[in-house]
């Protein structure tokens, strides 16, 4: 489960932020999370949930995850497509030199806070 090394990593970030900029309690998190990251969304959650209370900047801090669609290039028709319904494989040109454009990143997108 690496879903929880991330909401570690994450906590980290998000303590570190509100040290930089004196907040005493974080409200919101919005997360962008792609399609095929392999996170897990809803432990990714629960693993939030647990270490938030134990973190008192987070405490009361919910969390939105947004997903990010997976979209694939293909270098020999230079067109683009979505990853997750057609794979590594072009359906335009049957070409399999291919590589994710984007969807596989977790990003802190938003913090709200006091």
């Amino acid at each position: 489960m690496h879903e929880m090394g991330i909401v570690l990593h994450m906590v980290d970030t998000l303590e570190e932020t509100a040290k930089d900029n004196d907040l005493t309690r974080i409200g919101k998190v919005t997360l962008s999370v792609g399609e095929v990251s392999g996170i897990m969304t809803d432990l990714f959650t629960d693993c939030f949930d647990y270490f938030k209370v134990r973190h008192p900047v987070l405490r009361d801090a919910s969390l939105v995850l947004e997903t990010i669609p997976a979209v694939t290039w293909c270098d020999s028709c230079k067109k683009t497509y979505e990853t997750v319904r057609f794979g590594r494989t072009c359906p335009y040109c049957g070409s399999g030199e291919t590589w994710l454009l984007r969807g596989n990143e977790c990003v802190i997108k938003e913090i709200e806070a006091e």
